[in-house]
């Protein structure tokens, strides 16, 4: 029968915020045993960046901790970096994770993921409360996730949430250990954990103007001097005020701008998704859109060169329709393996490399042999276990 967990059985943790109570609580963390359980929620959708506003911690021998960063950044860190540094870590999705988690300089000794795990082992639901109502017969309590995490004070309900989130983590980790161990996946799990760490050994570097989803497929150099300026302003606001830019001027919005080159304010209010309704951003951006105009063109922007790639579904039918069909046999036979071994197609290699692997194979000459194409999967960061199975079936089907 499930029950549901609506609350923390030990209590509510108190919400740490002090430098002195992140000591007691770094002390009583360096006193448990074993790995560390951790969770944070942030408020990307609300603020600049996607700094953590809550630190959820959880250890054997300590039981739960919720820290409150914000405002004590640099007295965080001090204190728990000793501890949190030197242990294994147990997160959830850690890829969500632990760029917050490296702003404030912690990096785990080693990792384990338990929703990279529940993919492997080929569970059908890897979200949290699947897979601790599927383990433990418990329903966790109804998500608060999406909420803004930088107010305060946060409600009690908010915090039993965060809590939640770590109170059954290391025995769900235990759990997946032994599931992937018997199934013969606790290596392959172990080299993906590893990658993980490596990827986000650093904190994330900042964005530029080039990063915004859909500038890439502006070609005209008055196009791109838009987006460059209105991204520069659009930033100024978001600094200054600490607010998501997605509130200031979503993406879309930005490139589209771009992209048409509105020339009075009544076109700039047409564009789709624009903030008509308020005249002051009217005013505003139009202003900004003026400012660009009169870049001198010897400042502009030029546009990336584009990189060779494999191309477009329907072009690479109807031209290289021999190399199309080997791609088709590939992705049929892994189609096969992942049904085998129950782990998603996604997971056993990225359908992206797999293109470009059968292209650069049969249509560039890249690859001509079975050690350069595992020295090529390597390149692309391939795990040993990934090659060790999908490598074959591409051996095969390039040389056929």
């Amino acid at each position: 029968m499930t029950t549901d967990l609506t609350w923390p059985r030990e209590g509510l943790p108190e919400l740490v915020d002090t430098p002195a109570g992140f000591a007691r609580a770094a002390a009583a963390l360096a006193a448990g045993i074993g790995p560390v359980a951790i969770d944070t929620e942030r408020a990307s959708g609300f603020r600049y960046d996607d700094r953590a506003f809550v630190l959820q911690l959880r250890r054997k021998g300590t039981g739960t901790l919720l820290i409150d960063p914000e405002g004590h950044r640099d007295d965080v860190t001090a204190a728990f970096a000793g501890v949190l540094n030197a242990a294994d870590w147990v997160l959830h999705a850690a890829a969500s994770d632990l760029p917050s988690l490296a702003m404030l300089g912690f990096h785990p000794a080693r990792l384990f993921d338990t929703e990279l795990a529940g993919r492997l082992a080929g569970l059908e639901h890897v979200n949290l409360a699947a897979m601790i109502e599927h383990f433990f017969d418990f329903r966790l309590a109804k998500g608060h996730g999406a909420e803004d995490w930088s107010q305060r004070p946060l409600p009690e309900k908010w915090l039993a949430y965060a809590a939640l989130d770590v109170e059954l983590l290391l025995d769900l980790a235990e759990a997946m250990t032994e599931l992937l161990d018997g199934q013969g996946k606790l290596e392959f799990a172990e080299q993906e954990f590893d990658h993980l760490v490596d990827a986000h050994s650093l904190a994330p570097e900042p964005t530029t103007w080039r990063d915004v989803k859909g500038v890439g497929t502006l070609r005209r150099p008055e196009q791109l001097n838009v987006a460059r300026h209105l991204w520069r302003a659009r930033e100024d606001i978001a600094v200054a005020e600490d607010r998501a830019v997605s509130k200031i001027l979503p993406n879309k919005v930005l490139v589209e701008i771009a992209r048409t080159l509105p020339t009075d304010r009544r076109d700039l209010s047409s564009v789709r998704g624009f903030p008509a309704r308020r005249n002051s951003a009217t005013r505003f951006w139009f202003t900004e859109l003026t400012h660009a105009r009169h870049v001198a063109r010897d400042h502009w922007p030029a546009p990336l060169p584009r990189r060779e790639s494999v191309p477009s579904k329907p072009l690479w039918q109807r031209e290289f329709p021999d190399s199309w069909a080997t791609y088709e046999t590939v992705r049929e036979q892994i189609g096969e393996l992942s049904e085998a071994t129950g782990i998603p197609t996604e997971n056993l290699l990225r359908p992206a490399i797999v293109r470009e692997a059968v292209w650069a194979g049969r249509e560039t000459g890249e690859i001509i042999s079975p050690t350069q194409l595992g020295e090529w999967l390597r390149s692309r960061d391939a795990r040993p276990w990934q090659i060790q199975l999908v490598g074959p079936l591409l051996t095969d089907a390039l040389a056929s």
